[in-house]
């Protein structure tokens, strides 16, 4: 399974993923540069701040309450496509999930 990162500059990553997990576990755990994820999940910063793809937008769950209201109060650039990558719960039918990186807090 994997998750296909867009950097700012245009260039595509292809990080292996494991279901289960969410997708800031795997963009930390690469060392993808501006994901942050101070809270570590725990949906109390939106330092794992992502777009993701509008071909997938449909295809994953939506956004909960929480995670909506964090993303507007929190995150820089907010988007229709705005997501909190700890929110984000991989499941096989993501294999291939699309995702661009976002303005995060330095």
């Amino acid at each position: 399974m994997k998750i296909i990162l867009i950097e700012k500059d245009g260039t595509e990553r292809e990080l292996e993923a494991v279901e289960g997990w969410t997708a800031m576990e795997i963009l930390r755990d690469y060392g993808v540069g501006g994901i942050k994820a101070e809270c570590g999940g725990a949906l109390a910063c939106a330092t794992c701040h992502v777009y993701v793809d509008p071909a997938w937008v449909d295809r994953i769950p939506a956004p909960r309450e929480e995670e909506r209201e964090m993303v507007e109060d929190h995150a820089m650039d907010v988007r229709d496509n705005s997501r909190l990558s700890c929110q984000i719960v991989l499941t096989e039918e993501m294999d291939g999930l699309r995702l661009h990186m976002a303005t995060n807090p330095e």
